[in-house]
């Protein structure tokens, strides 16, 4: 049932969110991921993110293989310090106990990188879904704007960096409204279309129903091969009304080519979907940036050199998630992993193991 009107701030940006997802084809690999950023103690209670993901190759015959899974509990100090006081990984990684105590924002990846070097190398989805922990703790941080009157307030690091990105620019939406010593507008974004596909019960792995207050963060990157590697994926932030009705904060659709022999981006484009802001979409034209960069290092290049306000922070993460192509790439035409893991429902797991503060 459609939610009556509501109220939506008169300098809001795109409205146009994605209903489905496409059709998976044949030589294929789909990699979809969540976050879900909830508050089961209310908005002055600890932040828990719920981290989900899954690899499913679709072979040149229509055989459908799990290839990976992973997921991940992190319970952080959001009130306080951003602090990280718990977190549990499956599979399990040993080397991630020196993360706890660790904030949750600038400096993070860089100690996730540390603890793990080989997680990073290995661009796999348990990386995936602690690399976006600085930001869906920035973004998360909607939740609690939406629900007090007064300017948020956290230890980690400011939320309110003027210029870092199109959202933030000098004389935006954003600042002006801090200039004026109010609090920082609350995003009003459109009523979330479902992304699964009633065809294709495969098209994403399982999520849980969100509560009222609750975000999660949904990315879906699709790899097939032909001429080189063609990319299509989908990023978005939602939030959940009091009364129920999930809406959508960022999305944005990519499209990129990659050059396999060189290990190279050939092209790419973002379609902005969704955002806050009247500012926000001229972010998109960034993504075209990255044509002739080399996929190794891509992260730390987009991190390095795409900044200030023609860019978007959240556009960012997607442009990152592309260093994973290679290792999409090559679980795509590896019969043998996509076979083991048919094979054992179990998926070759390690054993869960909880660390804490």
């Amino acid at each position: 049932m459609t939610s009556p009107p509501r109220e939506l701030h008169p300098r809001h940006g795109i409205h146009e969110p994605t209903r489905g997802s496409p059709a998976r084809s044949p030589g294929s690999i789909r990699r979809t991921t969540t976050i879900d950023m909830l508050r089961p103690a209310g908005s002055d209670g600890p932040l828990v993110l719920a981290g989900r993901g899954r690899d499913l190759r679709t072979a040149a015959d229509g055989t459908v293989s799990v290839v990976a899974e992973a997921a991940c509990h992190a319970v952080v100090d959001f009130a306080g310090a951003w602090a990280l006081e718990e977190l549990t990984t499956e599979p399990f990684r040993p080397g991630l106990a020196a993360l706890i105590g660790t904030r949750t924002s600038s400096g993070f990846r860089a100690r996730l990188n540390e603890c793990d070097p080989s997680l990073t190398a290995e661009h796999d989805l348990l990386h995936l879904l602690l690399d976006d922990f600085p930001v869906v703790t920035l973004v998360s941080g909607q939740a609690v704007n939406a629900d007090r009157t007064d300017p948020v307030g956290s230890g980690g690091r400011s939320a309110f960096r003027e210029n870092q990105c199109a959202g933030f620019a000098t004389g935006g939406t954003i600042m002006v409204e801090l200039r004026r010593g109010r609090k920082p507008p609350v995003v009003t974004g459109p009523e979330a279309l479902p992304l699964t596909v009633a065809n294709d019960p495969l098209a994403w792995h399982d999520t849980a129903e969100l509560p009222p207050g609750a975000m999660r963060r949904a990315r879906r990157t699709d790899v097939r091969t032909g001429r080189g590697a063609t990319v299509d994926g989908l990023f978005r932030d939602s939030y959940v009304l009091p009364d129920g009705t999930e809406t959508v904060i960022h999305e944005y659709l990519l499209s990129a080519v990659i050059d396999t022999s060189a290990a190279t981006v050939v092209s790419c484009e973002a379609a902005p979907r969704v955002l806050p802001w009247v500012e926000c979409p001229a972010a998109a034209a960034s993504a075209g940036g990255l044509a002739g960069q080399p996929l190794s290092g891509l992260r730390r290049h987009v991190r390095e050199n795409f900044g200030g306000t023609s860019t978007c922070t959240h556009l960012n993460d997607m442009l990152r998630g592309l260093a994973d192509v290679p290792a999409l790439l090559s679980a795509l035409v590896t019969d043998g992993a996509a076979s083991r893991v048919t094979d054992d429902t179990t998926g070759g797991r390690d054993s869960v193991c909880t660390i804490r503060n």
